[in-house]
């Protein structure tokens, strides 16, 4: 069940921190991310997701659409617990070549995910975790849970959240 009521667009403090925070590309070795300094505004969301399924009908209302990587593909808060905060929302990813997949179960998991260099595109596209570490500063001042693997993190996510592939599916035509 996704959580579409309410529109609470506050950016948490660990994604305005994530925004100041230099993310490495490090031509094509690094996290290929672009963080957002402010949520991209409910009009607009809709609007891509719109574009991205080929549904003029499909609502973006479950999504807070917080960064991008370098080919246009977007990280999101998806509001798939009903009554939690955004913290506690799992993050997804939406790639451009239509790539989709959950990435953490959370905020904090997605931070500790940053610190080992794994980014939204690299967490639901490359099968091996290859972390190079970065950001671990961050993560240690934001995370509310304890630092994992890369690999227990996103299985965990993907365990809990099975139904984002049909979630998404639901809004293609």
């Amino acid at each position: 069940m996704t959580d579409t009521t309410g529109d609470d667009r506050r950016f948490p403090p660990a994604l305005a921190d994530l925004a100041r925070a230099p993310v490495d590309y490090a031509d094509g070795k690094g996290i290929d991310f672009e963080p957002y300094e402010e949520f991209c505004p409910a009009e607009e969301t809709t609007a891509w997701v719109r574009d991205w399924t080929g549904n003029p009908d499909a609502d973006g209302s479950a999504l807070r659409i917080f960064g991008q990587d370098g080919s246009g593909g977007l990280a999101a808060l998806w509001r798939a617990r009903p009554g939690r905060p955004l913290t506690e929302q799992p993050v997804v990813f939406l790639g451009s070549e239509g790539e989709c997949g959950v990435v953490a179960g959370d905020l904090s998991d997605f931070l500790w995910l940053l610190a080992d260099g794994i980014g939204p595109w690299e967490a639901v596209v490359l099968d091996e975790d290859t972390p190079e570490g970065a950001l671990p500063d961050l993560a240690a001042l934001h995370a509310t849970t304890p630092r994992r693997e890369p690999r227990t993190i996103k299985a965990e996510a993907r365990g809990e959240f099975p139904d984002f592939p049909s979630f998404v599916g639901d809004l293609r035509l």
